[in-house]
């Protein structure tokens, strides 16, 4: 005699609570494993820009008042403007060209972020900064201007950031200042 039988509804009310007290251990840990990721792609991203800073600042203190060779990439042509004794100007690199104000590169898309590479695609748009999950707040091309960089996908990306600044000051020389990361909303 074969007899089929199925679960218990004792059984499967078990099996039920014990599937729920896991997604509630389990799925704030999840939630923090995704916070981990955007705050550690933010120091990424900060890295790039100080690295960015340092080598483009050479090159422009290098290629100042001197015939820069033709740019590569899209959208640039042979002899670029020179990189003038106040150091403003362009600095031709491997993708392409950036501008620079006071030597170090401008805070806007054809400056730090095209400098940093936090995209693919050289020069960025900011569609492909928002398909990257960052997003870019304020900058210019003038001095005192400050670019903040935020890391999209959290509660609050305005709190997921930090922010670039050419030139703290007016005076020719004045570096340049890649602020502390803010990382409460994340």
């Amino acid at each position: 005699m074969n007899r089929n039988r199925g679960f218990t509804l004792v059984e499967l009310v078990v099996v039920i609570t014990i599937l729920g007290i896991l997604a509630a251990v389990a799925l704030p840990r999840f939630t923090n494993i995704q916070r981990d990721a955007r705050i550690a792609k933010l120091n990424a991203a900060r890295g790039a820009v100080q690295s960015s800073v340092a080598m483009v600042y050479g090159a422009a203190q290098a290629r100042t008042a001197q015939v820069q060779p033709n740019c590569a990439g899209p959208g640039t042509g042979a002899n670029p403007p020179l990189v003038n004794a106040t150091g403003a100007g362009n600095v031709c690199t491997q993708s392409g060209r950036l501008t620079v104000i006071n030597w170090n590169p401008t805070a806007n898309l054809a400056g730090i972020v095209s400098a940093a590479g936090l995209t693919s695609v050289f020069p960025p748009t900011a569609a492909d900064l928002a398909a990257e999950q960052f997003a870019t707040a304020g900058g210019g091309a003038a001095v005192a201007s400050a670019l903040t960089v935020q890391v999209t996908g959290g509660p609050d990306p305005a709190n997921c950031s930090f922010t670039y600044a050419p030139s703290t000051g007016g005076a020719a020389g004045t570096s340049a200042n890649v602020g502390q990361p803010v990382t409460t909303g994340c």
